[in-house]
């Protein structure tokens, strides 16, 4: 019986203490699983650090695993899809390096697929161990906000750590955007998924690189990217404040007739106009962030560059 390919993605950024870590983990797993072979794509997003150093010397000790290294730091959204692309795997998952994605968890994804006919089996954590209290709020509301806006389902808890069917990682590929979401576009490519869940793990070693700045930015390419509710929101507002204003038109033309015109109120009138203001900018920046977002997809840039692989180990 032929044995089928696992694919491995892992995205890396200044992860040097993580990668070999990862690896003697992942590859202990994998042993465990009878009838395949795998291969293992590190993707580094422009570490600086001794990160490649890390890729090179375990590309050179073991042939199944494989490295892209970019030119620069393109986010990890590009790290993702730039691993997928490259994959060959008849199953591809992608992991985090920090290990905060339990690699044991890949037995009952295998099994669920082959056993269970799923087409996706994808994690997701039940807690957030290690979050700062802000950072547990925030996602919180981002879920609770998002579930409420797309049209397509998230998951509150979604991680990207899943077990794909080739067709499924095809159909993800074929979303050629600049702007990616990754947690949005596997709902948006559909398919049968399984969800596991699990207990948030601490990282093995270094910090994250997703401070609070980046995970905001995160969270509006999720809600810009998946739905338009936000444009519908400000032409409400819209509407509503002009409905107050006819109202207050009437109240004043109303007053004067009967009380007169005494000139008072300065104070409210410029909080008013701070106010009505400060509305005005709110949806012309979210109007602002669909251009951009359209601006950039007309450019059409390429997502990644890559700089090297572990085929260039030859050249060294």
């Amino acid at each position: 019986m032929k044995k089928e390919l696992i694919s491995i993605v892992v995205p890396c950024m200044n992860e040097e203490e993580n990668i070999l870590p990862f690896y003697e983990e992942v590859t202990k797993v994998l042993k465990e699983i009878s009838n395949i072979h795998y291969e293992i794509i590190y993707v580094n997003d422009g570490s600086k650090d001794t990160t490649i150093e890390k890729m090179r010397e375990l590309a050179r000790q073991d042939k199944s695993v494989h490295y892209i290294s970019f030119s620069r730091n393109f986010g990890k959204e590009a790290a993702m899809y730039a691993g997928l692309e490259a994959s060959k795997g008849d199953y591809v998952t992608t992991m985090d390096v920090d290990l905060q994605d339990p690699p044991a968890l890949l037995k009952e994804m295998y099994r669920s697929i082959k056993e269970e006919g799923y087409d996706c089996v994808a994690a997701k954590s039940v807690s957030r161990h290690g979050y700062s209290f802000f950072r547990k709020i925030f996602t919180g509301w981002f879920y609770k906000i998002i579930a409420k806006m797309s049209n397509v389902e998230m998951v509150p808890g979604a991680r990207d750590y899943r077990l794909m069917k080739r067709r499924m990682v095809d159909a993800i590929l074929s979303a050629k955007e600049y702007n990616r979401y990754s947690k949005g576009l596997f709902s948006f490519v559909g398919f049968d998924t399984k969800w596991i869940e699990y207990e948030n793990q601490e990282r093995v070693a270094g910090t994250t690189k997703f401070n609070f700045p980046k995970l905001f930015a995160y969270a509006m390419e999720g809600i810009v990217g998946f739905s338009t509710t936000p444009l519908l929101i400000s032409a409400i507002l819209g509407i509503f404040f002009c409905f107050v204003s006819f109202i207050a038109i009437i109240v004043i033309i109303v007053k004067t007739l009967i009380w007169g015109d005494p000139v008072a109120g300065w104070p409210s009138m410029i909080c008013i106009l701070f106010f009505l203001s400060g509305i005005q900018l709110f949806c012309t920046g979210i109007m602002g962030e669909y251009l951009a977002k359209t601006y950039l997809e007309a450019k059409k840039r390429p997502i990644y560059i890559v700089k090297e692989t572990e085929e260039d180990l030859c050249d060294k």
